[in-house]
């Protein structure tokens, strides 16, 4: 979804993590390299190029925000021309898991993004019609 909707823990642990997922990319041997939503970038004809394309809308985010993450740290990639689909299943699931979490940690945050069923996505991510992921693990009630 689109990082708009993050408290800054969120906003931090996707920027982590995509640094981790960019790494692997390079590298998939390691440990992390597993990962399914690690699938959503393989599928694209160039990975590497969505992966940057995804986390300079993380760091887009934080300088909204006023905050700084190193745009160097971001692996440079040609230009990105095709985005990635994201089924509605699957970004209603991820935006329960957020909102879950967000009512424990940030209500205020929580209460703004309640009305929304369906958030906007990444714009990476191009949203089409379908179910969950087939690699998501779902839970009745995401909550961690």
């Amino acid at each position: 979804m689109h990082p708009r909707y993050f408290d800054s823990q969120a906003l931090t642990a996707c920027w982590r993590e995509g640094l981790l997922a960019q790494a692997v990319l390079d590298n998939p041997e390691s440990g992390y390299g597993r990962h399914p939503q690690l699938e959503r970038f393989r599928s694209h004809p160039c990975p590497a190029a969505a992966m940057s394309q995804y986390l300079s809308g993380i760091a887009d985010e934080a300088d909204r925000r006023g905050f700084h993450f190193s745009r160097g740290k971001i692996a440079p990639a040609a230009a990105l021309t095709d985005p990635i689909p994201v089924a509605t299943g699957q970004l209603r699931y991820e935006w329960q898991h957020l909102m879950a979490k967000l009512q424990r940690r940030s209500r205020d945050i929580a209460s703004r993004w309640s009305p929304i069923q369906i958030p906007e996505p990444h714009p990476l991510f191009l949203v089409v019609a379908g179910p969950i992921a087939t690699w998501e693990r779902p839970k009745a009630h995401p909550s961690h």
